[in-house]
C-alpha cells in the first residue's frame, strides 16, 4: 500500500497534508485540532464538545447554519466530532468545490469570534444538554463512555472527566470562557489540514495559502497535567456496578495499554482482533456461538496518544443471563490467552482482517483524509499511514504473548458492569 502523501507547513504553523487521487471526482477536506476534553479545566468541562456545535453557528462571513447549507447545496457532506484529545471537522465535496470547503474552514478558524453571541451560546448549550439527555442519561447503557474513562483514569487525570460535560459546567460557561477557549486552542499552529482525493496539488496549496495563511499563530497554550499512569491498575482493579433500565447485563473491561502509534499499540490491536473482532474471534466462538450467554462481543482500543491507551473488551449478555456469569466467562477467556498464548492461525486471521479492513477503508477519500490527519496529529508524520500494513504484519505470536502476559493480568482489568434494575449483583 502506497498512498501519495505530500506535506507542507505554513509560516503560521498550520501543517498541511496532501494526498492526490483522481479515481473519483470528489475531494475530502479534514481539519484536526489537537484539543479535546483533556484540555478543559475543572469547572468548565464540555467545552471541546460545545465547540463542535459552536463552529457551525457562523463566522464573520458565514451566517448561522450556512456552513451546512453551502456544502450541501454544492453536493457535499460534512460533520464534526470530538474525542478526549482531538476535535475534527470535515467535508467531502465535488472536486470543483474544493475552494468552498477550504474557505469555510478558514473563515471559522480565523474569524469565528466576531460572530459569537450570547444567544448562539445559549442555544447550543441547550442543544448539548439535550444531546446528553438523549444519548447518555436516557439511553440504555448510554453512560458507558462517560463512566469507563472515569473508572480507568484517576480524578486528576485529563482523561478522567466527562467528554460531553456536566449540566452544571455547561450552565456556568460564559461567553468570555468560550472565547478564551477558542483563542487558546483553535489556532493554526495547533491544527492539521488534510486534503485527499481529486485535486491539483499546486492549486490546492495556493488556496490554502490564500485562505489560511493570514491567520496568526496562537499566543501559546498552557501546560496540561501529567498524563502518566502506571501500566496496570493494581490489585484489586476497579469495578463498578450500575443498575439501570437495561434489558440485559453488559460487561465492559478496560485494560491499560500502550499509546497509539507505539510498537505496543500494534500488539494491542492484534490482541483485540484475536479476542473480539468478527465471528471467528475467541469471545464470539466461546460466548456467543458455543455457550450462548452473550448476544454480541467486541474488542477495540480508544486510540489515545498520551499517557496510556485503553483496550476495551465489551460483552453484551443475553436477557436473563446473570452478570456474574458474563464476568466469569470474560475472565476465563482473558486468563486463557494470558496463560496459553495465541495460536499462529489466530494471529494470521487477525492480521488479515485488520489489514483488509484498513485497505478497504482507505479507498474512501474521507476516511483517508481522517487517518492522515490522525497520524500527523498524534505521531507527527502522516507518512506513517503507509507503514501500517507492514507494522501489523510485523507483530509476532511472541509479541502478542508478551503483551498478554503483561497487560491481560487480573490487576489490569477495570470492570464496568451494567445490570437490569430488577437484578441484584454483589458490588
Amino acid at each position: 500500500m502506497q498512498i501519495p502523501i505530500d506535506t507542507h507547513t505554513l509560516p503560521n504553523g498550520l501543517r498541511v497534508t496532501l494526498s492526490e487521487d483522481h479515481t473519483a471526482p470528489i475531494v475530502a477536506v479534514n481539519l484536526w485540532y489537537h484539543v479535546g476534553s483533556a484540555n478543559e479545566r475543572p469547572g468548565r468541562t464540555g467545552f471541546a464538545h460545545l465547540f463542535e456545535h459552536m463552529l457551525f453557528q457562523g463566522s464573520a462571513n458565514v451566517a448561522a447554519n450556512e456552513h451546512f447549507e453551502l456544502v450541501q447545496r454544492a453536493g457535499g457532506t460534512l460533520n464534526g466530532s470530538t474525542w478526549l484529545d482531538r476535535t475534527n471537522y470535515y467535508e467531502t465535496v465535488p472536486s470543483h468545490q474544493l475552494a468552498l470547503a477550504l474557505w469555510l474552514e478558514a473563515d471559522r478558524m480565523g474569524r469565528l469570534l466576531p460572530a459569537m453571541t450570547q444567544e448562539k451560546l445559549d442555544t447550543q448549550r441547550s442543544v448539548v444538554k439535550n444531546e446528553r439527555r438523549w444519548s447518555m442519561d436516557n439511553q440504555p447503557y448510554g453512560t458507558w463512555w462517560e463512566r469507563l474513562p472515569a473508572l480507568a483514569f484517576p480524578p486528576s487525570h485529563p482523561f478522567h472527566h466527562s467528554l460531553i460535560g456536566s449540566m452544571e459546567d455547561l450552565d456556568a460557561a460564559s461567553l468570555e470562557d468560550v472565547a478564551a477557549f477558542f483563542r487558546t486552542w483553535y489556532t493554526p499552529d495547533n491544527a492539521v489540514l488534510t486534503i485527499a482525493g481529486d485535486f491539483e496539488p499546486a492549486e490546492a496549496l495556493r488556496l490554502v495559502g490564500e485562505y489560511f495563511g493570514p491567520i496568526p499563530r496562537g499566543a501559546g497554550r498552557p501546560a496540561l497535567p501529567s498524563f502518566a499512569v502506571p501500566a496496570t491498575f493494581g490489585d484489586p482493579a476497579p469495578r463498578t456496578v450500575v443498575e439501570d433500565d437495561v434489558p440485559a447485563a453488559r460487561v465492559l473491561c478496560a485494560l491499560r495499554s500502550p499509546v497509539f502509534g507505539s510498537d505496543g499499540w500494534y500488539d494491542a490491536q492484534m490482541t483485540a482482533a484475536v479476542l473480539g473482532v468478527r465471528r471467528g474471534s475467541r469471545l464470539y466462538r466461546g460466548l456467543v456461538r458455543t455457550r450462548q450467554i452473550a448476544a454480541d462481543v467486541g474488542a477495540y482500543t480508544f486510540d489515545l496518544s498520551r499517557g496510556s491507551d485503553l483496550l476495551v473488551v465489551d460483552v453484551m449478555g443475553r436477557p436473563g443471563v446473570p452478570a456474574e456469569e458474563l464476568e466469569r466467562a470474560l475472565h476465563a477467556q482473558l486468563d486463557a490467552l494470558q496463560a496459553l498464548g495465541v495460536e499462529e492461525g489466530e494471529l494470521a486471521r487477525a492480521q488479515a482482517l485488520v489489514e483488509t479492513d484498513l485497505i478497504r477503508a482507505l479507498q474512501g477519500a474521507g476516511t483517508r483524509a481522517d487517518r492522515l490527519s490522525q497520524f500527523a496529529t498524534y505521531v507527527g508524520d502522516p507518512r506513517r499511514l503507509n507503514e501500517e500494513p507492514e507494522r501489523f504484519r510485523a507483530v509476532t505470536a511472541e509479541r502478542v504473548n508478551a503483551f498478554a502476559a503483561a497487560r491481560l493480568v487480573r490487576e489490569n482489568r477495570a470492570l464496568l458492569v451494567y445490570v437490569p434494575r430488577t437484578a441484584s449483583v454483589a458490588a
